[in-house]
């Protein structure tokens, strides 16, 4: 009984460490920014010839501005939104929880979310060291997307 209890109790210390290490959430990211976000990750997929789909979330996980390229391929709508998700509701890149996969971390627990995509191309919009949104791009590569989210998320600071 003790050692159970020993053992609960050093699961939440360091559940509780990890939760501080994570970004807070602050208010949610307001329409004008994120639009100024969606263009310049537009212009940048533009200027590189990719198609695109872009979402952009606020810190409570809802859609606040979408765009989508005529000829992006269909799935990369809610591929976008759902890179997006995964970014503020992990307050994480979606690039680093692919990573945490891929070398056998903890990270499976990622998988069960809704909506899920452990895929570079979800990153984290942030004012004054506090999440407010996420931008999610989906349509060319990972390594593209990421790309591309990044050029929004510069334009945001």
């Amino acid at each position: 009984m003790f050692f159970r209890a020993l053992l609960g109790a050093v699961a939440a210390t360091f559940a509780l460490a990890a939760a501080a290490q994570q970004p807070q959430y602050g208010p949610p990211i307001s329409v004008e920014n994120a639009k100024k976000v969606a263009a310049a990750a537009l212009a940048e997929a533009r200027k590189n010839n990719f198609n695109m789909a872009i979402a952009v979330v606020d810190s409570t996980a809802h859609l606040v501005y979408f765009e989508r390229m005529d000829t992006v391929q269909l799935g990369s709508i809610a591929i976008a939104q759902d890179k997006a998700l995964a970014a503020v509701n992990t307050r994480r890149a979606t690039k680093a929880v692919y990573e945490d996969l891929e070398k056998g971390g903890g990270g499976l627990r990622y998988l069960s979310l809704r909506g899920f995509v452990a895929s570079e191309g979800g990153e984290l919009l942030m004012h004054e060291g506090k999440v407010v949104g996420a931008i999610g791009l989906s349509g060319g590569s990972g390594a593209q997307d990421g790309q591309v989210a990044r050029a929004g998320v510069a334009a945001f600071k």
